[in-house]
């Protein structure tokens, strides 16, 4: 809830604890700066970690998802039980 607050732009009848200064006074842009400063920090700490966790296959196929090619589907959307198209089964004999 404090992020969505955050990106509100806050409240300024929100707990003392929620606003940024003990005071109870809303958060000034120096404190909005300061906030996002630290959720910037913390953002690259956890890419720093998940990086790390990463051996340098796995980050290779993350890296080129995107390029992956899959392979057309075989037959179409045609399927052998579906019948024909005036929706008559075949002859079977």
């Amino acid at each position: 809830m404090g992020f969505l607050r955050r990106l509100l732009g806050g409240e300024t009848d929100s707990p003392a604890g929620e606003t940024g200064s003990p005071t109870g006074e809303p958060r000034t842009p120096d404190d909005r700066a300061a906030v996002d400063a630290e959720e910037t920090a913390r953002d690259l700490e956890l890419l720093r970690e998940d990086q790390a966790r990463l051996d340098d296959l796995a980050q290779r196929q993350l890296r080129y998802a995107q390029y992956a090619w899959e392979p057309p589907a075989q037959g179409g959307e045609r399927r052998a039980d579906d019948g024909d198209a005036t929706g008559e089964q075949g002859d079977r004999g």
